[in-house]
């Protein structure tokens, strides 16, 4: 192991059931399974090593919270090996879908192969913080490639690249979720005009968001109040095309005491939708049409 790579802290080891009673079909939409390593090497290109997080801690966290389906996003920390999600589908009798990572070199057979196994989507890092950039040409190509199947496709985007390339993400013909509130200021809220021009184009029947990564900011001094506006605000605007995500385990938690609790998470969505008819749409009827549970 590279021994210049940060390690981040494992996933609190004691989930708390949330405040509210999820509704049954309750989907995390966002989350990695990680190692572990002596079966499920990391990849070289990695930008941290964590600690290993097994398809089992994962469903064991979700039993406590009251997760009945998932999503599972295969991380950079893989690369391009999708093995620990193949695996994580198989042991979850058919409660997991799965999101590779958009690969240029995947053919459509590639593909077809993929859907078989489970396989919904695909996810496009974007944010240069990430050693990731927008690429018209690459993700034109790779969507070309999965056309016909009944996928979606993922965008982990900085804001300033949603407002720059708002016209041609618009223009993508199959259903697009944005990450993470679209990366948009918690400190300008939703009046920033990045957060106006990802407002407009929620405005696309296309166009997905996922209230997830809150955790992320608040883990920087954000507080949830300041996430709230934006996340009823995308409610308000496209209540049958949000989304929700844990993004366990976590993994850009470098600090002590910074670990977020998954029940939490999910009371936090009762913060965002407090009407509990549009929560069971966010957490259950949204997703199943999306990804065909």
């Amino acid at each position: 192991m590279n021994s210049n790579l940060q390690v981040p802290f494992p996933p609190d080891p004691n989930p708390r059931p949330p405040r509210f009673r999820t509704p049954a079909g309750t989907c995390d939409t966002h989350f990695h399974i990680m190692g572990p390593p002596e079966k499920f090497p990391w990849a070289s290109t990695r930008l941290y090593t964590p600690p290993a997080a097994p398809v089992e801690h994962y469903l064991s966290m979700a039993k406590i919270v009251g997760i009945e389906r998932g999503v599972v996003v295969v991380p950079a920390v893989h690369g391009f090996d999708n093995s620990s999600m193949h695996d994580a589908i198989a042991k979850a009798d058919g409660r997991l879908k799965g999101m590779v990572r958009g690969n240029r070199k995947s053919t459509a057979a590639d593909n077809k192969a993929l859907h078989a196994q489970g396989v919904r989507g695909i996810r496009f890092n974007m944010r240069p913080a990430l050693n990731g950039k927008f690429d018209a040409d690459e993700l034109l190509g790779t969507v070309a490639a999965i056309r016909d199947l009944p996928w979606c496709v993922c965008l982990h985007i900085d804001a300033h690249d949603l407002v720059n390339n708002a016209d041609l993400i618009a223009r993508l013909d199959m259903p697009t979720i944005i990450d993470h509130f679209g990366q948009a200021d918690p400190n300008k809220g939703v009046d920033g005009p990045e957060f106006k021009v990802i407002m407009d184009l929620m405005g696309n029947k296309n166009i997905w968001m996922k209230i997830s990564g809150a955790d992320r900011q608040l883990a920087v001094g954000i507080k949830l109040e300041q996430m709230v506006p934006m996340a009823r605000a995308f409610i308000a605007k496209a209540p049958d095309r949000i989304i929700w995500g844990t993004d366990w385990p976590h993994a850009y938690l470098y600090e002590a005491g910074k670990q977020v609790n998954d029940g939490d998470l999910l009371n936090w969505v009762a913060e965002y939708a407090p009407d509990e008819a549009t929560r069971k749409k966010i957490l259950v009827d949204n997703p199943a049409r999306l990804f065909g549970f």
